[in-house]
């Protein structure tokens, strides 16, 4: 399965914000990378720079390589609507993402992995395939026998603001939630400007 394994700090500081969660690290150096750091003087962007590093903050925080990212785009495009709200809310019905957004997994990649190791089941039925869209109305649930495993048990037990999505429904006794249906723009709280995107593909 194609991820992204590199350095997620370097790349936190080079969109000027922590798009894979709470980061130490992050939090010491809030500088871009390099050598000088904020020493270095910067020449003005581009609007096709800017367009480009909104689409690329996009696909590193939702952990999304160029092609699916490109994929869910066309799909966005070809449904009636805002092209833009429909590519975010096509990102929020991702299976690790609403993994993620349950509270099962403290971050994406986490999300993925557990998704990987067939932990998760949808509609009772086992998927081990992260980027599968949801449809409203889907119960994403852990596995019978993995709901002992203890990193799953420490996230689901402690109380996280991640759960309180209006589209989301969660059960902590079952470990089961519910897809209830595609988010809102303002309801989601990413920082991504979508409309930069929108204006990167059109070019």
């Amino acid at each position: 399965m194609a991820r992204y394994t590199g350095p997620v700090t370097k790349k936190a500081r080079a969109f000027g914000e922590a798009i894979f969660g709470y980061d130490k690290a992050y939090e010491k150096r809030k500088y871009p990378p390099g050598q000088h750091g904020l020493m270095k003087k910067r020449k003005q962007r581009s609007d096709y720079a800017i367009q480009l590093n909104e689409k690329q903050k996009a696909k590193y925080t939702y952990g999304v390589l160029e092609r699916q990212f490109r994929n869910l785009f066309e799909k966005a495009a070809a449904k009636s609507g805002v092209t833009g709200e429909i590519l975010l809310q096509l990102l929020e019905s991702r299976l690790d993402n609403v993994v993620y957004r349950l509270g099962i997994a403290k971050t994406r990649r986490a999300a993925r992995q557990l998704v990987s190791h067939k932990h998760i089941l949808v509609d009772g039925v086992l998927c081990n395939v992260p980027s599968m869209l949801l449809k409203p109305g889907a119960v994403v649930s852990v596995r019978g026998k993995s709901k002992g495993v203890e990193v799953i048990k420490s996230n689901v037990s402690s109380k996280k603001d991640v759960r309180n999505f209006a589209w989301l429904e969660w059960n902590a006794d079952k470990m089961e939630g519910r897809f209830l249906a595609l988010p809102e723009r303002e309801k989601i709280p990413e920082n991504i400007n979508e409309q930069l995107i929108v204006e990167l593909y059109s070019k």
